[in-house]
């Protein structure tokens, strides 16, 4: 069966939003828009998305799913996705299928890989793959504990030189990477669950006298 699906995510420095073809095994990407910038996912997701959907010559009625990456990434930019995903999937009347952003990019990947993005504090996330299939993480470390023994698959140059990789590949998700990290298309799609990995900065009031 074809389908139509929009692919949002925010979980890193990008603000992806983009329109991809399914038909059963195989996947086309219609329109791609991205912007770099880790202060402007609330700004420039909904205008992406927008684009996007006029590159590939649709509306939004066209569409028959969501995916959004769920993460690991800060709680601000994964909100914007998440609930912007959401809204869309409600006013639509069609599903939305939550998924890792790092699968967006480790699926792509061959042999024995680690796919790395910046968690700040000095610190990674990251999840290892064998042949595209997750098979550890996803987890936030410092980049000298992350596994070893694998090529980076993504990551800022700075985690690369520290620990003495190179990095191949793209550095953020893809909608294409997005599509194809959906593990099933046939079952209902669960609620969608960010992954933080850690607890947020700000913390409530009362919490914080309870310390």
């Amino acid at each position: 069966m074809s389908r139509l699906v929009l692919a949002i995510d925010t979980a890193t420095p990008a603000v992806t939003a983009g329109v991809v073809r399914r038909a059963d095994d195989a996947v086309s990407v219609l329109a791609e828009r991205v912007t770099v910038d880790p202060r402007a996912h609330a700004e420039r997701l909904t205008p992406n998305v927008l684009a996007a959907v006029g590159d590939a010559g649709i509306t939004m009625e066209h569409l028959t799913a969501v995916v959004v990456g769920c993460g690991p990434g800060p709680f601000t930019g994964l909100r914007v996705g998440m609930a912007t995903a959401a809204a869309y999937g409600h006013a639509l009347g069609i599903p939305v299928y939550g998924v890792c952003s790092l699968d967006a990019i480790g699926v792509a990947t061959c042999g024995e890989a680690l796919v790395v993005t910046d968690a700040r504090r000095r610190e990674v996330y990251w999840a290892r793959y064998r042949d595209g299939v997750r098979i550890d993480g996803p987890a936030v470390s410092a980049p000298a504990d992350a596994p070893s023994g694998a090529t980076v698959a993504a990551g800022s140059p700075h985690h690369a030189a520290f620990r003495h990789l190179t990095v191949v590949g793209p550095q953020y998700p893809s909608v294409e990477g997005l599509v194809r990290a959906v593990s099933d298309w046939t079952a209902e799609p669960g609620a969608l669950v960010p992954l933080y990995l850690r607890r947020p900065d700000a913390t409530p009031r009362a919490e914080q006298i309870r310390r």
